[in-house]
């Protein structure tokens, strides 16, 4: 990965163009639906995380860079698919969490690329409702 930030973030996106498809059809994975801020269709990206109660957490590799997270800012009402069912939430950007303590509490193997691939991380709360 590119040690320039902006490099390894465009790096980043391609990988991600080409793998995200797949892994959001797969039945387990994590699955962070948002509503489109422009198109107002929901947008389903693949994401780790952990439920720690009534909350999902997460970490945005690339912070407000992440299409994920300025559809959050526009409209924090999202769905999050957990081990195959869906759960109907609100999310938090939490700028004030430290990242890097989150990460150590969250999935190891998304954790450790979040670290590898990541610049300006940050950490999502998602209140769920049900």
């Amino acid at each position: 990965m590119p040690r320039d930030p902006e490099r390894k973030y465009r790096a980043a996106v391609a990988l991600q163009r080409r793998l995200n498809p797949v892994m959001r059809r797969l039945p387990l994975q994590t699955v962070l639906e948002t509503t489109g801020r422009s198109s107002g269709l929901p947008r389903r990206t693949p994401v780790g995380g952990r439920r720690i109660g009534g909350s999902f957490w997460l970490v945005s590799e690339f912070g407000e860079r992440s299409q994920y997270v300025r559809n959050i800012k526009a409209d924090p009402k999202v769905r999050v698919r957990i081990r195959g069912r869906w759960h109907r939430g609100t999310a938090h950007l939490m700028p004030d969490d430290d990242t890097a303590v989150r990460l150590r509490s969250l999935p190891l193997m998304n954790s450790a690329a979040v670290r590898a691939i990541g610049a300006g991380q940050l950490t999502v709360r998602v209140d769920l409702e049900d």
